[in-house]
């Protein structure tokens, strides 16, 4: 799923937008209702605490890329200790708040230059804080937009996405499932060159990877079957080398035992074992 960005919701936006009508209120001589719900908002609450968050990715320029990682890691694990539920009211109350001063389309007309920055921080907060798994390609998109805000300088996507497959492989088995989808993209987007076969083995990798007898099955049901084809194809083959090289690789085709765990290792394993049966498929065309 993508998230989607709300201004209305963006804590960072509303903070700006409130002190820019501050300013403007206090030129016109107006007694500024938006300085009451700024400090009834910000002051001691969830929705200051948040803006903290935002209030630190301006703070920083010029950094190196390691350091804006960590800035932004920083980031994230501190939204994780807010209060989801009180930030939510906070948000609903103060829009409803603003919109009994002011005409709500007109204070939210305001083009801020930070305007693209503190939007992708925001969808990377709402993707972290979220339990629904995300489009991989949404949080490395807004991973890109927040690094390059904090080096001021072109951020290598490849690089990026490399550090999330990284990321994603130290978490517990749910938020595992996501980097199977991140994985399967890779293979079908860059690596056109899988065969239907391995293509096939990603996919259940990723249906499965909850019920590990059921994957199980399913790795020893394509070993014996993988065994099977070569043993046919060693049997078209004239080459006596390549004979022997073959029944070597049949000989260490074995199923796993009743204690053996399935694992990524495996996965690899299978993808390998297709590929070579494809070439010698190929070759005997």
């Amino acid at each position: 799923m993508n998230i989607r960005h709300s201004k209305y919701k963006n804590t960072g936006i509303l903070f700006e937008l409130l002190v820019r009508q501050i300013t403007a209120d206090t030129l016109t001589g107006v007694d500024s209702k938006a300085t009451k719900i700024l400090k009834k908002y910000f002051v001691k609450t969830e929705l200051g605490r948040e803006y903290k968050l935002y209030e630190t990715l301006s703070k920083h320029k010029n950094l190196t890329e390691g350091k804006a990682e960590v800035v932004i890691n920083s980031i994230i694990e501190s939204s994780k200790n807010l209060n989801r539920g009180a930030l939510k009211r906070q948000k609903y109350n103060i829009i409803n708040e603003i919109s009994i001063h002011y005409n709500i389309d007109e204070f939210f007309k305001t083009k801020l230059p930070s305007y693209k920055s503190q939007a992708a921080l925001y969808t990377l907060l709402e993707i972290y804080n979220s339990e629904n798994l995300s489009n991989p390609d949404q949080i490395i998109d807004n991973k890109i937009i927040i690094l390059e805000t904090l080096t001021t300088k072109p951020v290598s996507k490849q690089k990026v996405e490399d550090d999330l497959m990284t990321e994603f492989q130290s978490y517990d088995k749910d938020l595992r499932i996501l980097t199977y989808r991140v994985m399967l993209e890779k293979f079908n987007g860059k690596y056109d060159s899988l065969n239907p076969s391995q293509k096939m083995v990603l996919k259940e990798f990723i249906n499965s990877i909850d019920s590990t007898p059921k994957l199980k099955e399913f790795y020893n049901t394509r070993i014996t079957e993988i065994k099977y084809e070569l043993g046919k194809l060693s049997k078209k083959v004239s080459n006596k080398a390549i004979q022997i090289k073959l029944t070597e690789v049949n000989n260490m085709l074995t199923p796993l035992g009743k204690l053996s765990k399935i694992n990524n290792d495996d996965l690899v394993n299978l993808l390998q074992y297709y590929a070579l049966l494809e070439e010698l498929v190929k070759a005997n065309d």
